[in-house]
């Protein structure tokens, strides 16, 4: 038998892990929303919330890396990565909108589109079906909301379109998203009432 043919079982670890390098990647970025806010609020300061607003975005591809790299995709990382990048959006946006910096109507949407879905997922976890896959549409969404929120600290005045164009193109994203969720609930729904 050729030795060099056989591969390492793969470790597996215990999904219901809690201390995990993503795990904490992730539980920072959800903190990150407080000196974010504090940044913002002094105008001489915007430079240093744009840094740590990309350390954030570049935060929420490092812990889904570093769980499939070490094998360590939780059942807590699955709930914490999209809820600590929804606290730190929703707390920017909410903030720029009581400044008058940003549409509050985009925000009242984009928060109750998110609790209508999360209030669907733990309605299906009680008869034990997880929906917990974000889909390209919803990705796609949070991407252009991101850009959005961004645009909307820093002025761009040689691209006064550029804001109501993510606006406006992000909030489609979020209700075909939202329409695709609702389906995906639909179809379990069915499964389970067909057991």
């Amino acid at each position: 038998m050729n030795v060099r043919n056989l591969k390492p079982s793969k470790l597996i670890e215990d999904p219901n892990r809690v201390l995990t390098l993503a795990n904490i990647i992730s539980m920072l970025r959800g903190l990150s929303a407080i000196p974010i806010i504090y940044t913002l609020s002094r105008p001489d300061w915007n430079w240093m919330a744009a840094v740590l607003i990309i350390l954030a975005a570049l935060s929420d591809s490092l812990d889904g890396y570093f769980a499939r790299r070490a094998n360590e995709v939780t059942h807590l990382g699955k709930w914490i990565d999209p809820l600590a990048d929804f606290i730190v959006t929703i707390s920017v946006m909410l903030y720029l909108s009581i400044a008058d910096r940003f549409p509050f109507w985009y925000f009242l949407f984009y928060t109750i589109r998110h609790a209508m879905i999360a209030g669907l997922a733990i309605y299906f976890l009680n008869y034990k079906i997880t929906i917990l896959n974000s889909n390209w549409w919803g990705k796609w969404a949070a991407s252009i909301t991101a850009l959005s929120v961004f645009l909307h600290i820093f002025e761009f005045a040689s691209l006064p379109w550029l804001k109501p164009a993510t606006i406006y193109s992000g909030a489609g994203l979020l209700v075909i998203s939202m329409l695709k969720y609702f389906k995906d609930f639909y179809i379990a729904h069915k499964k389970h009432r067909a057991q």
